[in-house]
């Protein structure tokens, strides 16, 4: 399992978070259902590493200077819009015994023939909600669109078999689907003879 280790907040000696940021650190609190609420900072490096090899929904343990350690996935993250930069993260202790949700996002895979035919991919579910353990949250949950023909819809109901925790999301939910393209609709020309009762007309005045 990641480790992450975190500084408590009141080791920095009561500075604002923005004098918190300036240090390289990002603010951030860790809770849960048997823990006291604890202001903590953890790297901005660090934590932008962690992200990238597990993602928001991964299962880590967080260190805390305070000779504690927690099990916790990540509640919540602010960035900055502009800069992209952390501003804040919140760490959820989780009970390894118990199931939680969790939003876990979809992976395309393959190439649709309908797609290379000029069909237009759909992608209307970026994240599926699953309920199991913490352990067993996926990363991700892939779903292949190899076979998918012009006017093919690709429902919950036809990704649930091959994922091995259960998908919240009704059966009839649209993940994937391959449109037909888009008619261009030309614009109606003038007949001949309205051509020339245009013509008449302009004539007599």
């Amino acid at each position: 399992m990641t480790t992450l280790h975190a500084r408590m907040r009141q080791d920095l000696r009561g500075q604002k978070a923005k004098h918190v940021r300036k240090e390289g650190l990002v603010p951030g609190v860790v809770y849960g259902k048997k823990i006291e609420s604890q202001n903590v900072a953890v790297d901005h490096t660090d934590l932008k590493k962690l992200l990238r090899e597990i993602g928001q929904n991964g299962l880590l343990k967080l260190d805390v200077e305070n000779d504690q350690s927690y099990q916790v996935m990540i509640q919540a993250v602010q960035k900055d819009p502009l800069k992209n930069d952390y501003l804040h993260i919140d760490f959820f202790e989780v009970d390894m015994l118990n199931e939680i949700q969790a939003q876990v996002p979809v992976h395309i895979e393959g190439d649709s023939p309908g797609v290379s035919q000029g069909g237009l991919l759909n992608h209307q579910l970026h994240e599926l909600t699953v309920r199991c353990l913490p352990a067993d949250i996926p990363a991700s949950i892939t779903v292949d669109i190899s076979q998918l023909q012009i006017g093919d819809v690709l429902h919950v109901a036809h990704v649930r078999p091959n994922v091995a925790v259960h998908i919240i999301n009704e059966d009839e939910d649209t993940v994937v689907a391959v449109q037909p393209p888009a008619v261009e609709t030309a614009e109606p020309k003038e007949t001949e003879e309205g051509d020339q009762e245009a013509e008449a007309s302009a004539d007599a005045s």
